[in-house]
């Protein structure tokens, strides 16, 4: 008997069902935090930011499952392994956290957008291969970048300057 042959046990079944059906639930964690994070900074800005990277995410996501019409892993022929969408709408939250509000965001949310992809390789009839998974996160990524620019609390900067009867006044305003 053969590797390729040899059937999971029940105890694998269950673990690997377990590892799909949190990976299911946490793909949606990076965006909801996003979404959380905009309303407690009333970032209005960021809300319109979001919105876009979000629906070019899932439109460049279906618009290339649909194109491109590949096989999944396990056999099943329904043609919609390439880009994995679990895995490109979880970095897409977890880049706009990062880009947005910087690393302190970004890293708990690539940790999750990470094991949203780990899931979709590890959990039940192997949904994806490796491929599908970095251009999920590929997708999900690059949609974020078009469109979201850091935030800036303090948008206006003064400095006042003085020495030997010279006086210097700066007004810095940030985009």
């Amino acid at each position: 008997m053969s590797f390729s042959q040899q059937k999971d046990t029940t105890r694998e079944i269950r673990m690997e069902t377990h590892i799909q059906n949190i990976g299911d639930y946490a793909q949606y964690a990076p965006s909801a935090v996003s979404l959380i994070t905009i309303l407690a900074k009333k970032d209005k800005k960021g809300f319109w930011q979001l919105s876009k990277s979000l629906g070019t995410n899932l439109t460049a996501t279906w618009i290339l499952k649909y194109a491109i019409n590949k096989p999944r892993p396990e056999g099943r022929t329904d043609g919609h392994a390439f880009p994995s969408g679990h895995t490109s709408f979880a970095f897409q939250g977890a880049s706009f956290l990062q880009k947005r509000y910087g690393w302190k965001y970004g890293v708990p949310a690539y940790l999750v957008a990470g094991f949203v992809g780990y899931s979709r390789l590890e959990g039940v009839n192997d949904r994806h291969d490796g491929w599908d998974i970095l251009a999920g996160a590929a997708v999900g990524i690059g949609s974020t970048y078009l469109f979201t620019t850091p935030y800036l609390e303090e948008h206006f900067e003064l400095s006042f300057d003085s020495g030997n009867g010279s006086y210097a006044m700066g007004i810095v305003y940030k985009f």
